[in-house]
């Protein structure tokens, strides 16, 4: 689409530069060195006027703002990162005429899924923005970047599914719900920036490129005896047979509950990552499952610890003859020691009375944790606690209840290790705690408000911003699927509270003192 310009090049050489707006773009013609060169007059990074820039040795124009160069012939940034848009120039008896033509469709997306690969590498999440939005005016879902950030990123993550891969789903949720193109575009790009965050300056850790028929047994035994490459094999020859997250959820649901694995995360990557998985259509599987895998390979096995070694105890005597019936009250303050075998005095009753009990007094524990031992400065690292102990008790409990749903065989397991959450925060918690005011009166209202301040939360890190997401997400899907638990009060007031008060994210003194008292101690 070639255009007059209305400008010769003999009254371009007078002038050095003249501004013209054709067909709504802005083109700044400069004549320099005996040729005429045509650039996008908005400077990639803030949209600055490049008319107002300088001029420099060779072909090189310098926007004056944030002082990036481009190369006036090829529009490449060599300060900077975002290229600036350049425009064939034709002279017909000494006219300026110029080639307004937009790139095909497809060329525009390869250029912002380069420009999105560069802008992940850098950490610079404004220009993840900046080359998510050219893909969509393109006419590309934004969705798009998010599938490729995690294709391209993926081997990058030493230990696999992180909480941006958690999250992305309760992301994409939202960007559903959002009433403006702003905030849906907000809402996507939260994932995309929080993987660029989780993988800044990391090496790539490939992955083995084996193919092994796929079989559950192999695959469980695999991620037991943490054999990576294996269980990557399996899982290549589950893509190959078509499988989805979603289809073979019920197996990874058993590698992710075989242990108290990753302080829960295990279970909620599982119910999360699969979510995604139908989300995304399959776009993304390979990178999702592959990362689901090495996680559960990598997985914490905590019920190894001594604190939580009476667990597989309790798990073998699980035998279904406990009678006693299960209230939140019966659960709440006590130890480790103490909770499981109150759990299994009530191996007998409908499994969902149980979960209702712990998640109750898991409630109560939220609602009460006593804050001193997270701003303190003297905790033994043993200690150290904060508002993430307490809310993954409700991310777990959500995930193990889809689970069960899959298969009710795995509700003993799922229900003691719940109760691993409530017996460990127990003596974090002050009963005297004035709860009053953290009632909500009505959780409608309440959760719609709260989600709706997370297009603009105003968390500089991701992985705080995200678990505040899925902890409003979580309360939602359980309160939607038991409106009328008896936990609904408690756990509405305990999310409250958590939102209220500020979360402590740095603890410069308590890391000092602990760095000094663990040297000391060092032999």
């Amino acid at each position: 689409m070639w255009t007059a310009t209305g400008i010769t090049e003999a009254g371009l050489k007078v002038l050095g530069r003249k501004l013209v707006r054709k067909a709504g773009k802005q083109i700044l013609l400069i004549a320099r060195e005996g040729r005429v060169f045509a650039i996008a007059n908005r400077c990639p990074h803030e949209g600055y006027p490049l008319s107002e820039g300088t001029e420099g040795p060779g072909c090189v124009l310098t926007c004056n703002w944030h002082n990036w160069k481009f190369d006036l012939a090829t529009g490449a940034a060599l300060v900077g990162r975002d290229p600036v848009r350049t425009y064939p120039v034709s002279l017909r008896d000494g006219e300026i005429f110029l080639d307004l033509a937009d790139l095909p469709a497809e060329a525009q997306r390869e250029r912002a899924l380069k420009g999105l690969e560069a802008a992940l590498l850098d950490n610079d999440a404004s220009r993840m923005a900046r080359e998510t939005a050219r893909l969509e005016r393109a006419g590309f879902d934004a969705e798009e970047a998010l599938v490729h950030a995690l294709g391209f990123l993926g081997a990058r993550l030493e230990d696999g599914a992180t909480h941006a891969h958690g999250a992305a789903a309760d992301w994409l949720a939202l960007a559903g719900m959002a009433q403006t193109p702003q905030a849906r575009l907000t809402a996507i790009l939260e994932p995309i920036q929080h993987l660029a965050w989780d993988t800044q300056g990391a090496p790539e850790f490939a992955y083995a490129d084996g193919v092994a028929p796929w079989n559950e047994r192999d695959f469980l035994d695999a991620i037991e005896a943490e054999r990576e490459t294996d269980a990557v094999a399996l899982v290549r020859g589950a893509l190959a047979g078509g499988h989805s997250l979603a289809s073979l959820r019920p197996v990874f649901a058993e590698a992710a509950l075989a242990h108290y694995a990753d302080f829960g995360h295990s279970a909620i990557y599982t119910v999360n990552l699969a979510a995604l998985d139908t989300r995304l259509g399959g776009a993304a599987r390979e990178a999702l499952m592959l990362a689901l895998t090495r996680s559960l390979v990598r997985a914490t096995r905590e019920d190894r610890l001594p604190e939580f070694r009476g667990y597989a105890k309790a798990l073998a005597a699980w035998d279904g003859t406990g009678t006693e019936p299960a209230r939140a009250e019966d659960f709440i303050g006590l130890s480790v020691d103490a909770i499981l075998p109150r759990t299994l005095a009530s191996s007998a009753r409908p499994a969902r009375e149980i979960y209702d009990a712990l998640l109750g007094a898991a409630a109560f524990n939220l609602l009460h944790f006593d804050v001193a031992f997270m701003n303190a400065a003297d905790n033994a690292i043993a200690d150290n606690i904060g508002w993430l102990d307490f809310t993954h008790a409700l991310t777990f409990a959500g995930a193990c209840r889809a689970l069960c749903e899959d298969d009710a065989g795995l509700w003993p397991t799922a229900l003691l290790q719940l109760a691993l959450f409530v017996g460990r925060n127990r003596k974090y918690v002050n009963p005297r705690n004035d709860t009053a005011r953290w009632h909500v009166p009505d959780a409608h209202e309440f959760l719609s408000r709260e989600i709706g301040t997370l297009y603009d939360h105003g968390i500089p890190e991701p992985i705080i911003a995200c678990h505040r997401l899925k902890v409003l997400f979580a309360l939602r899907r359980e309160l939607e699927h038991a409106p009328s638990a008896p936990w609904t009060e408690t756990m509405c007031a305990g999310v409250n509270r958590y939102l209220a008060i500020q979360m402590k994210r740095h603890n410069g003194l308590r890391n000092a003192s602990q760095a000094l008292d663990f040297i000391a101690r060092e032999g």
